[in-house]
């Protein structure tokens, strides 16, 4: 979900930065928490869900004190542009899988409203990320699909949403973080260069570019929320889910 806008970030600070090359890898976010604890070599990590950068805090991957809730996001309920549906029965859904957010998310809402034995019961398509999920819909291989409201925005002449999930389904808002990773093979100037690049990611002209792709900037609604550590040069997540990005 993260990845076009981390495109367009990456290249505006280039641009401001010509001696800076951000390196960024752009997948679900648990697949690049497990790259992370497999020792790749990452100096900021922005995930698609808090439980990622979470679990890679209490691990101590995560530099102290550097970590943000950054943005919110929408989960809707799409289908193929001009093709009908009856929605009501989720004869043939596409979600993603359980260790991606999204499809965490999905799961959350089915249960808290009430029917995800029924959802599960039915056919169910599972995609590796997000992204394998609007393709699948946008392609007509699937009925409907549930994805971030980024990813159905970024592909409007393909896929219709049905719905965005009701503000209560969700007990928590979908927030993406982003934090510092503890590089140990970073030099004092990659460390200094990482430390710029998630100030940028924060500064108002980003989140300008966050919200042209339709994210919105979370405002935590007291300050305990804006956070704890955490993060390396990140990659990106689909975008990701997740999303990381790096700098270097």
């Amino acid at each position: 979900s993260l990845k076009n806008t981390m495109e367009e970030i990456k290249a505006n600070y280039e641009a401001e930065h010509p001696n800076v090359n951000i390196i960024y890898n752009a997948d679900s976010s648990g697949t690049l928490q497990t790259q992370i604890e497999e020792g790749a070599q990452c100096d900021i990590f922005f995930s698609a869900a808090t439980k990622q950068m979470d679990a890679l805090t209490e691990e101590g991957y995560v530099i102290d004190g550097s970590v943000i809730n950054l943005l919110e996001n929408k989960i809707v309920l799409i289908k193929p542009t001009g093709e009908e549906t009856a929605v009501t029965g989720f004869d043939n859904i596409t979600l993603a899988g359980e260790d991606v957010p999204v499809g965490q998310y999905a799961r959350k809402l089915f249960e808290n409203i009430g029917n995800l034995d029924d959802v599960m019961a039915m056919e169910i398509n599972e995609g590796a990320n997000v992204i394998a999920v609007l393709t699948a819909v946008a392609e007509g291989s699937n009925e409907v699909g549930v994805v971030y409201a980024t990813d159905a925005a970024s592909v409007t002449d393909k896929v219709d949403i049905i719905a965005e999930a009701p503000a209560d389904s969700l007990k928590t808002p979908v927030l993406y973080p982003v934090g510092l990773i503890e590089d140990k093979e970073a030099s004092e100037d990659d460390t200094r260069a990482a430390e710029a690049f998630l100030d940028y990611v924060e500064s108002d002209a980003a989140i300008k570019v966050f919200e042209d792709y339709g994210f919105t900037a979370y405002e935590a609604e007291d300050s305990e929320d804006a956070t704890e550590a955490s993060a390396d040069n990140t990659e990106a997540e689909d975008s990701t889910a997740s999303a990381d990005s790096t700098s270097k």
